[in-house]
């Protein structure tokens, strides 16, 4: 099984989970997602134990309480436990028994912002992590989470935090390390309308800046890292389109209140925009949707649907530009499938394309 390269700090809502159900299972080896849970149900347990075989996600319950019903060992499907260094001794130990019942690794969430602390401190918390989970280092991915970066000012900021971090890391024998940030502003319903704006991928940017740590690469997703107020009851429809080092952000509000047409001509608009991927419906489950709204054989859908087709779409975009070129000999070329999903990575052979 290939090594995961990117690590996605993911809402567990049903947009991002439906994005994620529709890998393909090598794409889906290549992820190692870590879903961030506000709340616990069984419809959420249901999506878990749909996702690809080899996608084992990480989830961070560090908002809820603690619970029998957040013990992610009584949930019944493979997770890896997300670890914050504020988390309590008791949810430590519960984190150790998943551990141990599934992957028999765990992924320790740095926060850059709010753990602040000396590398003493750093470490002891550490410690105190391994101590009551029962893990060792070599057992625990390290994330070290930036949080928002959506200007070149909290770029700046960003990248020596980061470095001191990184460097403390090396003390330790983390399994691996990733850097994560969210380049997406937290408010959207102020851009213009009918027309595609372009923003910057201030994330993507940072982790360009830190190439030379050897790092692996995470962000948000097409969310923002902090979730802000969007505009209550907005429901204009909306895409966020990842191209390189940039989102494309469409919202539509033309040709008057009927939502199907106005999806279907902001998808119109799309697909023929120059950063309209070469293999079209080809390139991910999200533009195979896409592209269907723009030929108008399928309906606008609803803003849990806009999200699944803009993550589908940022997570090939992604895993594309980060194994290509310097690991294609490793994992292959990367293709399409017939069915629109994000491609298969295989070896030899030019790129397929979805007809």
């Amino acid at each position: 099984m290939a090594e995961a390269v990117y690590r996605p700090l993911l809402a567990s809502r049903r947009g991002e989970l439906e994005a994620l159900a529709h890998l393909d299972n090598a794409a889906a080896t290549l992820l190692a997602p870590v879903l961030m849970v506000s709340t616990v149900d069984s419809s959420l347990v249901d999506l878990l134990g749909r996702l690809p075989a080899g996608l084992v996600p990480a989830v961070d319950i560090s908002t809820l309480p603690d619970a029998p019903e957040t013990e992610l060992v009584r949930w019944g499907v493979p997770v890896v436990p997300a670890i914050g260094l504020a988390d309590s001794d008791r949810r430590l130990v519960a984190h150790g028994a998943a551990a141990q019942a599934y992957a028999r690794r765990a992924v320790v969430r740095l926060r850059a912002r709010r753990d602040r602390s000396g590398p003493d401190a750093t470490t002891a918390a550490a410690e105190r992590i391994w101590r009551h989970a029962r893990l060792v280092p070599e057992q625990c991915d390290l994330l070290v989470d930036a949080g928002d970066v959506c200007c070149p000012a909290e770029l700046r900021a960003a990248e020596p935090r980061v470095r001191r971090l990184v460097d403390w890391s090396r003390r330790h024998a983390w399994r691996t390390v990733t850097v994560a940030a969210g380049g997406m502003p937290p408010t959207l319903h102020r851009l213009p309308t009918d027309e595609p704006v372009r923003l910057d991928r201030w994330d993507w940017q940072l982790w360009q800046r830190l190439a030379d740590l050897g790092v692996g690469y995470g962000d948000y997703g097409v969310a923002p890292a902090a979730p802000g107020d969007d505009g209550a009851g907005d429901r204009v429809p909306t895409v966020r389109y990842t191209a390189d080092g940039a989102w494309w952000v469409y919202r539509w509000s033309r040709r008057g209140g009927r939502g199907d047409e106005r999806f279907a001509d902001l998808c119109r608009t799309l697909v023929s925009a120059p950063h309209w991927p070469a293999a079209g419906a080809g390139f991910s489950w999200g533009d195979h949707e896409l592209l269907r709204r723009a030929r108008r054989v399928a309906g606008a859908g609803s803003p849990a649907n806009w999200t699944a087709w803009s993550t589908s779409h940022h997570l090939a975009y992604v895993l594309a530009a980060l194994i290509r070129p310097t690991d294609e000999r490793r994992y292959g070329r990367w293709s399409s499938d017939e069915r629109g999903r994000p491609g298969r990575p295989y070896r030899g052979g030019e790129t397929r394309r979805a007809g």
